[in-house]
């Protein structure tokens, strides 16, 4: 039966709380009015000890402050009782001069009878109160609203961030902003409730003062007692009922302390104390020692940091041993979850993720990337995506760098997308030496092929870069020869690595400035992969996009007429005339091999186009003759130390580009349209059937 009357009463109490502590409140406030019997005072005291107790094991389990966020109330009401019970106290002193068992033994056994003791503990309880707790509490607590207050937009704005992200729910958003609110409503109430604790000390001051000067006082002349006998009588009297009532007040102090200091954690306060000093034995084996060279110091008592050292050695020793065994019981979790997840096909998909870019190097290439031996490749790469950005205008995603045990330990592998666009091999302690046409002495090496533009070069060793450098040779290490062949690779395969993502990315970065350009363009005009095309056919032949307005503004002028990306290119080439100019002009002078107009009926006749777009039916022959007649031409061009560059009609050009670029690498074809008006145009050749 006693369960369930339990049970009832606690339903009682918690229906009912609010007439409980209601009347509890005008309990306390009569209690100061009303005069208690001694009986009753003794069980009140008690109650309050046992009060102050409870509270501060519920601050120690907490979690986390919010978990016991009524504190500040119920501080305010612990404080109002224990005031209470003082003017209880002190109106039994001055009248009987008797107040109950309780504080009558405090005042005898506590302090052994001896009011000069007994005054001096109290007063050291009232400083380590009002000086150290208090102090510090009042301080943490004024800090930790302050902090919490300033720290809520910041707050309210990761919580939105989420929100839109779809990280977090609308019903987790709004618990999370509940609970910052809560944060800041606790901080502050605690901010204002540590004062109480102050004013408590400060009112338990005053009171023992009164209360001995007035005991001394009636004790002469109402009771007659001697000086002594009252000063005896009433100093033990007022100093066990101050230590009865400061020793609760003492233990909410810290409790106090405890709440506003209280980190945020996933465990209690003891459990989070032993994790955090007991997690590392070197500390005790440290310490031990310390202890020991002490004991060993002529003139210090040696057996007591003999037993300290050897504590501290033994909770070192169980300390290493537990974490030994943990470690070894983890590793072996390990390797049976990893087991199992190998098994989930959630991880089969993961295999699917395709790197942009990839570089691979063998074992003898890994003190490139190490810095710690000096590597600078990582730095290289950073510089190398900013210069392809200035360049082409485009941002070239992370490049993964691995080591491959599998290739050559010199080698090294460039892949796109998983595949392998090229490769090449270096020697760190060599430097790369290549004949620059001005070389006076050839010098002896190792032979190789310059991996970024296939010229023949010889290694040379550290001794020999002086020497080659004053015969002619460009000399570059080895660190250079990658970055410079990597670089190469990014531009000749500029147009596979923009995507539609990308593009997306370059899309949003340009609406920030010329957002009326992109509204008016996407999506009613052109798609996103339509742009992306464009763009793309431009980075094929190496032109900059980088002037992404004037690209979108040439689009939308065009788009409305044509929606076939191979023409707009064109149009966009011939905005971009003054930077397609400057990068092949030399001296303001072009020079370059012309079409023979024949050359250029024949090719705009055979032009075909279709819904999926234009492609050129040239009999093969006639593809072959002018295939000859190009190298031909272009041969001159490049012996006389030119770039071969080709001028052609706007009609033709790009059909003329996609009928010789297989069978001529790296050439440069133009139009007419693209050259500006003031450069001088030299024609060194003609190509004719």
């Amino acid at each position: 039966m006693s369960i369930p009357s339990s049970a009832a009463a606690g339903n009682f109490i918690h229906k009912y709380s609010d007439i409980v502590v209601a009347l509890a409140i005008v309990t306390i406030v009569i209690m100061m009015i009303i005069p208690l019997p001694t009986f009753l005072l003794d069980l009140l005291l008690c109650l309050n000890i046992t009060l102050a107790l409870t509270i501060v094991m519920i601050t120690i389990y907490n979690v986390e402050p919010l978990d016991f966020s009524v504190f500040p109330s119920l501080l305010l009401i612990t404080t109002l009782f224990r005031l209470a019970l003082n003017v209880s106290s002190t109106r039994l002193i001055l009248l009987d001069g008797y107040a109950g068992e309780i504080i009558t033994s405090f005042g005898n056994f506590v302090v052994g009878g001896n009011p000069v003791v007994g005054f001096i503990v109290f007063v050291i309880l009232i400083i380590i109160q009002f000086v150290v707790i208090t102090k510090g509490a009042e301080r943490v607590a004024e800090v930790s609203a302050r902090f919490t207050l300033d720290a809520m937009p910041g707050k309210q704005m990761a919580i939105d961030a989420d929100l839109n992200q779809g990280a977090i729910t609308d019903a987790e958003a709004k618990a999370r902003r509940e609970k910052i609110q809560r944060e800041a409503d606790f901080y502050g109430a605690m901010d204002g409730a540590s004062k109480f604790v102050k004013g408590d000390a400060i009112a338990a001051i005053i009171i023992i003062i009164i209360n001995i000067f007035g005991g001394f006082i009636i004790g002469m002349a109402q009771r007659h007692l001697t000086i002594a006998q009252s000063l005896q009588q009433y100093t033990l009297l007022t100093v066990g009922e101050g230590l009865v009532n400061q020793i609760p007040a003492l233990l909410i102090s810290t409790a106090t302390g405890i709440i506003v200091t209280r980190a945020a954690s996933n465990a209690n306060l003891g459990r989070d104390l032993t994790s955090q000093i007991f997690r590392n034995p070197r500390i005790f084996f440290i310490v031990s020692s310390v202890l020991l060279f002490l004991a060993i110091i002529p003139g210090l008592p040696g057996v007591p940091f003999c037993i300290l050292a050897l504590i501290a050695l033994t909770i070192g020793y169980f300390l290493y041993k537990s974490q030994k065994t943990s470690l070894a019981t983890s590793q072996v979790k390990q390797k049976e979850k990893d087991k199992e997840a190998i098994k989930k096909p959630e991880n089969v998909v993961s295999l699917l993720q395709v790197d942009p870019m990839e570089l691979e190097i063998g074992y003898s290439l890994i003190p490139l990337v190490d810095t710690g031996q000096g590597g600078d490749l990582l730095e290289r790469i950073v510089m190398i995506r900013r210069q392809c950005a200035l360049e082409l205008g485009l941002v070239v995603p992370t490049i993964r760098i691995r080591d491959n045990i599998q290739i050559k330990p010199n080698a090294y592998i460039i892949k796109l997308k998983g595949i392998e666009i090229a490769k090449g091999e270096l020697l760190l302690d060599h430097y790369l030496a290549m004949n620059s046409g001005t070389v006076v002495e050839e010098i002896e090496g190792i032979e190789t092929t310059e991996p970024a533009f296939g010229l023949p070069a010889i290694w040379i060793t550290e001794a020999q870069r002086e020497q080659a450098e004053l015969n002619g040779y460009t000399v570059v290490d080895a660190v250079s020869v990658l970055a410079t062949h990597l670089t190469e690779e990014i531009k000749a395969h500029a147009d596979e690595i923009l995507g539609r993502q990308e593009t997306q990315n370059l899309i949003d970065n340009i609406k920030k400035t010329s957002p009326s350009v992109v509204e008016e363009l996407i999506p009613d005009l052109l798609t996103v992969g339509e742009i992306q095309k464009v763009l793309a056919n431009l980075l094929h032949e190496r032109v900059s996009i980088r002037d992404m307005g004037t690209i979108l503004e040439v689009l939308s002028d065009y788009a409305r007429v044509t929606k076939d990306t191979d023409i707009l290119t064109e149009y966009v080439r011939h905005a971009l005339a003054r930077q397609i100019t400057n990068q092949y002009v030399q001296n303001n002078t072009l020079p370059c091999v012309s079409l023979d107009p024949d050359v250029e009926n024949k090719i705009a006749s055979s032009i075909q186009r279709t819904d999926r777009g234009a492609f050129i039916n040239l009999d093969p022959n006639i593809t072959k003759n002018i295939i000859v007649s190009l190298n031909n031409v272009l041969q001159k061009l490049t012996d006389m130390g030119y770039q071969p560059i080709v001028l052609t009609g706007p009609a033709v050009r790009p059909y003329f580009r996609q009928l010789v670029e297989r069978s001529i690498s790296g050439i440069i074809v133009l139009s007419q349209a693209e050259i500006e008006p003031s450069v001088e145009i030299q024609i060194l050749g003609v190509v004719k059937l």
